[in-house]
């Protein structure tokens, strides 16, 4: 029998079944024997099949996966988590304050998904808390990312009108990730108010969200679309990039690509560069180009010091 994994617990795995059946299943020992240096080699949205064995149910075959989105595991270099599969979209949450979400992060994230052929909303959150400081800087940010293609909305989810966000969000699944705090379990609550997700404020202390999504879970919502709710995340590194390839996934930097003097310019040093002309003429963003350069830097030490 064949079926979606909608919720991951450590060694625990609810699939819902093609014909619509719950079932808690565990893993084949095999599964933890191919070589997958995953940390996590069944995740949320992948296609299984399982079959009864006694009492139990185990997965026992995983269906080639479309796509996924990865990072690097935390303390464990030559890890990596796997946060979900077989995603339509992404939305990725953004606040300014309460907490911080820095522009290293977003771009971090919009690689990792562009390399795996994931789209990506950017929904701007508590947009209704930002100081007129805040304010200027959230609407500068915005535009970034809109002239680079990328739609985004700024909201409050819990004052605004969600109809928008629902409409892009229609018969796709779609995960959503972030910080912890920036309101990814409160959306999806009033997205299906029904579901009654668990939620915190965040800490007064350092400022940081608290955790509350502690495993990954879809959620089938009434308007048409399914959500995966992911745990929050601090940080997002990179896994295995071509440092030659690293601006493919800025898409303003690819359009420039073919003007550069050198077909393999990575767009650091190189002369006659179409990108640092971009850059001084303020037609790319400071920021992206600041990112792309710390990231490349990491991804030069990180085949220096690997072998593979």
């Amino acid at each position: 029998m064949n079926g979606v994994v909608i919720k991951t617990t450590g060694k625990r795995y609810t699939v819902k079944t093609d014909i619509g059946e719950i079932v808690q299943c565990r893993l084949k020992g095999k599964f933890r024997i191919q070589g997958i240096k995953s940390t996590n080699p069944i995740v949320v949205g992948d296609k299984v099949e399982v079959v009864q064995e006694s009492e139990l149910w185990m997965i026992v075959k995983l269906y080639d996966r479309k796509n996924h989105i990865l990072r690097k595991s935390v303390n464990l270099s030559k890890q990596t988590h796997i946060i979900a599969a077989n995603i339509d979209q992404a939305l990725l949450m953004i606040t300014l304050n309460s907490p911080v979400t820095t522009t290293g992060f977003i771009d971090r994230f919009l690689v990792a998904a562009n390399a795996y052929g994931i789209e990506v909303i950017l929904l701007f959150n508590k947009v209704d808390l930002l100081s007129d400081e805040l304010k200027i800087q959230h609407e500068k940010l915005k535009k970034v990312y809109e002239k680079i293609g990328y739609t985004c909305f700024a909201t409050s989810v819990i004052h605004d009108d969600l109809s928008e966000i629902k409409e892009v969000m229609k018969g796709k699944l779609n995960m959503i990730s972030g910080h912890s705090g920036v309101g990814k379990s409160t959306l999806v609550n009033y997205l299906q108010p029904d579901l009654h997700i668990n939620t915190k404020e965040v800490s007064d202390t350092h400022r940081q969200g608290q955790h509350t999504t502690t495993f990954s879970e879809l959620h089938e919502l009434d308007f048409g679309a399914s959500i995966i709710d992911t745990p929050g995340i601090r940080g997002f590194g990179l896994v295995e990039l071509e440092v030659a390839e690293l601006a493919n996934y800025f898409p303003e930097f690819f359009a420039l690509k073919l003007e550069c003097k050198f077909h393999n310019c990575i767009h650091k040093r190189e002369p006659q560069c179409a990108v640092k002309s971009a850059l001084e003429n303020r037609d790319i963003a400071e920021s992206r180009y600041k990112n792309y350069l710390k990231m490349l830097i990491e991804e030069e030490e990180h085949f220096r010091t690997n072998d593979y």
